[in-house]
């Protein structure tokens, strides 16, 4: 079967079509610009060279028609037609407690789906969007909801409440969700399977490490705790999120600098992390360890504090579980950063671990950074959250 897995944005949508049974990436592409002028689709077939079409994109419906017309075109094409699609995989960012898994998509779930809006105001709506538009193009093809949240559902009370009044839980579900359930959970799995084991019987700590970063404790296969909170703010120090900071600090600066709590919220989301950190350099992490080499203090400074933070999380994760087995970095800085990697390293080797400093020199691969005698194993495994939707897609429609 061939899965079209849908990653909506407000003005964007990235696509993979997936033969499920070899888990091949038969092509894979990305629609910017949707709604905005100069629109354009970026596709790339498996094997073949990535080509760029400026075209009218309207809307995320016209985005889908774009994508199912590159998808079976003659030249750049990989189907014949739009029968050969037998099932849609779409990234849905957050189910609140409703979702704990996967699920087929029907006017139910897009009623509990829209009444998550809130919670997530930027990314469920375009999610929708997409669903919707696929479902206008190809009626009767299975649609399936893949949401960020639902691995940490698996939390107990204890993690994920918030030390307010009960109330506000009761009335507004304000608690703990977490985000990038999808790779954590990818990853997770691989991490164990490199290792010939049985995730069951691993305390796992991932370390997703992009633009936007977390990271959760696996114990047992299950998720017991995740960095990001009630919203994806919560956390660790990421590119431009500030992640945990004292919440005293929004009507503080709103008072000073005589703006809203919702400009503050939009600094902490837009203007923090590394980007606030390095005194606006760049949210980038190859701009500042190239700043750094410079002898800029700032952008040292925010690559330190970082590095501390993710070591922080670690420590405490790891005391949540009693041990770890196995501690996985993925995403773009986890799998691509060597100098992020090994200074949060440095932290670890009191869990009787160390990394071998000339394989901590790959990008992108999975490895095994840690010595065969160590105590905990260090790895880096390439996060895949695209085949984890196909995955779950093809699981529930079979």
């Amino acid at each position: 079967m061939n899965v079209l897995v849908i990653n909506c944005g407000s003005s964007s949508l990235k696509y993979q079509l997936i033969d499920s049974e070899s888990e091949e990436v038969l092509a894979k592409g990305l629609c910017e610009r949707i709604g905005i002028n100069a629109s354009a689709i970026i596709h790339e077939p498996a094997g073949g060279e990535k080509v760029k079409t400026e075209v009218d994109m309207p809307d995320h419906t016209a985005a889908v028609r774009i994508v199912i017309e590159k998808l079976t075109d003659e030249s750049v094409g990989v189907i014949a037609s739009l029968k050969e699609i037998g099932a849609v995989g779409h990234r849905v960012v957050h189910g609140g407690e409703k979702f704990s898994e996967a699920t087929l998509i029907t006017p139910e779930v897009i009623k509990e789906v829209e009444s998550c809006n809130d919670l997530a105001p930027l990314h469920n709506p375009a999610n929708l969007v997409g669903i919707r538009s696929c479902m206008e193009i190809m009626p009767g093809v299975p649609m399936v909801g893949v949401f960020d949240t639902a691995f940490h559902q698996t939390m107990p009370k204890k993690a994920y409440l918030y030390g307010i009044p009960y109330e506000y839980y009761e009335k507004y579900k304000i608690r703990r969700y977490g985000f990038h359930g999808t790779s954590h959970d990818y990853v997770s799995s691989r991490a164990a399977e490199i290792l010939g084991k049985d995730r069951k019987d691993l305390k796992i700590i991932v370390c997703h490490l992009g633009n936007g970063a977390s990271i959760s404790a696996v114990d047992g296969g299950v998720c017991i705790d995740t960095s990001m909170g009630l919203t994806p703010l919560e956390g660790l120090i990421m590119g431009t999120r500030s992640g945990d900071i004292d919440p005293a600090i929004i009507s503080f600066l709103a008072d000073k600098e005589g703006i809203t709590a919702d400009d503050v919220v939009s600094i902490l989301n837009k203007k923090s992390g590394v980007l606030g950190l390095s005194n606006g350099l760049s949210s980038d992490f190859r701009d500042l360890a190239t700043a750094s080499e410079d002898g800029n203090e700032q952008a040292t400074t925010a690559l330190h504090t970082y590095a501390y933070r993710v070591a922080k999380y670690i420590g405490a994760y790891t005391a949540a579980m009693g041990g770890v087995d196995i501690i996985a970095f993925t995403a773009g800085v986890g799998e691509n950063n060597a100098a992020a990697r090994e200074e949060i390293a440095g932290y670890l080797e009191y869990l009787g671990t160390s990394v071998d400093l000339e394989k901590n020199k790959i990008r992108g691969e999975e490895i095994i950074l840690s010595k065969p005698e160590d105590k905990v194993t260090v790895m880096v495994v390439p996060t895949n959250e695209e085949l984890a939707i196909a995955r779950e897609t093809v699981r529930l429609v079979q």
